[in-house]
């Protein structure tokens, strides 16, 4: 099957993930993380990639973030993954690929999935059984959004309006933020996060979807979504 163009909606968030070749490690070491941050907070301020939520897993990384223009997302990813891959053969002696071909992504419907995104990604670790708890994780963005916390290191995250809302100042939103954390994400919401960024089909309810096909001039969703399946 042939895979989807794919498509930017400046000012629209997008889920994105980036896995390592056959599923192989692409982080080693504490200065890996440290490299690819500064390498990404470099790449997104020059194209204009504005950064909600993060992880980066051993093996893979997620972000939440909104492109300020169409090739934002493409550009700070050749940026990230030549300065990246440079770096990691070097200082690993090997050669070849690091990455699985070309990153997934898919635009997200804010106002219905921004928060429970966030909450899928900064979990990460936790479901991969990693950490007890999210704020266990030093690679993510919990205990920015969560607990305040990271000082400079963490000034390149930006609150998303979604979150915004959750309170009045700081600590009213964190604290709201912490307390969707004690009820477990849909597993229909799960389905649909994985679904949705591994097809590219825009994460959303049925008028975000035809919102977003007029938009981006092309299929946002499967024709099957909704439909029940016949009984053989």
């Amino acid at each position: 099957m042939a895979r989807l163009p794919r498509y930017v909606i400046p000012g629209q968030p997008q889920h994105i993930i980036q896995r390592g070749n056959n599923r192989q490690a692409i982080f080693a070491a504490e200065a890996d993380y440290q490299f690819f941050r500064d390498a990404l907070v470099e790449a997104s301020l020059k194209h204009g990639l504005t950064i909600h939520a993060y992880v980066w897993m051993t093996n893979h990384i997620h972000l939440l973030a909104t492109p300020e223009f169409d090739d934002s997302i493409s550009k700070v990813f050749q940026s990230v993954g030549r300065k990246y891959v440079q770096y990691f053969n070097y200082t690993y002696k090997r050669s070849g690929t690091l990455w699985e071909g070309r990153y997934r992504a898919t635009v997200v419907d804010s106002e219905r999935y921004l928060l429970t995104l966030m909450r899928y990604i900064e979990l990460n670790p936790v479901r991969a059984g990693m950490v007890a708890m999210p704020q266990d994780y030093p690679w993510s963005s919990y205990r920015r959004n969560a607990l305040g916390e990271g000082g400079p290191n963490a000034d390149w995250l930006s609150s998303h309006e979604e979150y915004s809302r959750l309170g009045r100042g700081d600590a009213d939103r964190q604290k709201a933020y912490q307390a969707l954390f004690a009820a477990a994400i849909d597993q229909g919401d799960l389905a649909e996060i994985r679904d949705c960024t591994h097809k590219g089909w825009a994460l959303g309810g049925e008028r975000f979807r035809v919102e977003i096909e007029a938009l981006g001039k092309r299929q946002a969703a499967s024709k099957g979504v909704g439909r029940p399946r016949k009984r053989e």
